[in-house]
């Protein structure tokens, strides 16, 4: 062949079509890596573990909040849409949602087509027109929560079974005690007195045992009868299982989802860890905690039993990102020391009672 003369088209050897497949992998991914990512779909209500908080649950308003109380509706409105442009600075229960939204990364890396998993709801009786903040506000942190429930200053707590909550945290005590009324597990969150640092890739949930996952039967005998009498008593009940209490079915959503991990042969890193800490004493009372959660087919990745002991000092070293307790006095023992702590209002601990984390004498669980 001449210099200069033209080639012939040659046909494409037999590996061309498969080389060429590769190179066109690569590309697309490179070129979806580039486009924005998709917030994921949201579950089915039914399929999903339900979490409703309230907006000053997720986020800091208190200077929203004194306007409202101070000057009125319209003014604490006006406000709102004067700054709707200025996200909020995280409340109480952020790190413990976006420890949520880390588990379900990993449910969702594991199980693809699955709806077992968290599922976040803004559950507030605000004025629609302040939802725009509220919205701005979930962007700019990339918080992935797509159900509103905005009540215009109704309480929102007859939507709640709706959304088939299992867990509903709000600041405002009144309206937690209206859901645990209703059968719904609920809790009143504080803020820790100080910043803590907590696990950005493990959920960490503490929770008490008697009047919180059990009834308040065996503090119903120590108020009554006393230490002694209460001792004999869950000695003769050791094998009896306890009733369940407010927050039995959301330690029972907790495992479920533990249990996914597990079955892929993840146990050691799951990333859900549930913790036990009671005032009771191991010896004297604590198998019938054991005992009792052994029944219902659930268990405590660990059960830490203090003897009347506080629990602040512990809770310090667990770091939780949340803390569940029916009494006012280890509320702020815990928050003293960095937790977020909240308060379940069920059980004869309650009266009186209490609306504000006052230090206060404990009894022994």
């Amino acid at each position: 062949m001449e210099a200069g003369e033209p080639r012939e088209p040659r046909e494409p050897g037999p590996g061309a079509e498969t080389a060429a497949a590769p190179r066109w992998e690569e590309a697309k991914t490179f070129h979806d890596n580039l486009a924005p990512k998709k917030k994921p779909k949201s579950p089915k209500p039914q399929n999903a573990v339900t979490i409703a908080v309230s907006s000053r649950a997720l986020f800091r308003m208190d200077e929203e909040q004194r306007i409202y109380t101070e000057q009125g509706v319209e003014e604490y409105v006006r406000y709102q849409l004067e700054h709707e442009n200025e996200p909020f600075s995280p409340g109480p229960a952020f790190p413990f949602v976006k420890a949520l939204e880390a588990v379900n990364r990993r449910l969702r890396d594991l199980y693809p087509e699955s709806e077992d998993v968290f599922d976040i709801v803004l559950v507030t009786n605000n004025h629609a027109q302040v939802g725009v903040r509220l919205i701005n506000s979930i962007n700019h942190y990339d918080l992935s929560i797509e159900r509103f429930c905005m009540t215009g200053g109704n309480s929102p707590i007859c939507y709640l079974k709706a959304y088939h909550t299992n867990l509903y945290l709000s600041a405002d005590a009144e309206k937690v005690q209206e859901a645990i009324d209703e059968g719904i597990a609920a809790a009143t969150i504080f803020s820790p007195s100080r910043d803590v640092a907590v696990s950005q890739s493990q959920l960490r949930v503490a929770f008490d045992g008697d009047a919180v996952l059990f009834s308040d039967e065996s503090e119903r005998i120590v108020k009554a009868h006393g230490l002694d009498r209460f001792f004999e008593h869950e000695k003769v009940h050791e094998n009896k299982p306890l009733a369940q209490g407010p927050l039995k079915g959301f330690l029972e959503a907790l495992g479920r989802l533990q249990k996914k991990f597990c079955s892929k042969g993840l146990r050691l890193e799951c990333p859900i860890r549930t913790y036990l800490v009671t005032a009771r004493s191991a010896a004297s009372s604590g198998a019938r905690a054991l005992k009792t959660l052994r029944s219902w087919g659930l268990e405590t990745d660990e059960a830490l039993f203090l003897a009347g002991a506080p629990k602040g000092p512990l809770l310090e070293k667990i770091r939780p990102h949340i803390f569940f307790d029916d009494q006012m006095f280890h509320v702020a023992g815990a928050q003293e020391m960095g937790t977020v702590a909240a308060h379940v209002p069920y059980g004869v601990a309650q009266t009186p009672q209490r609306t504000t984390p006052t230090k206060q004498a404990a009894s022994a669980l």
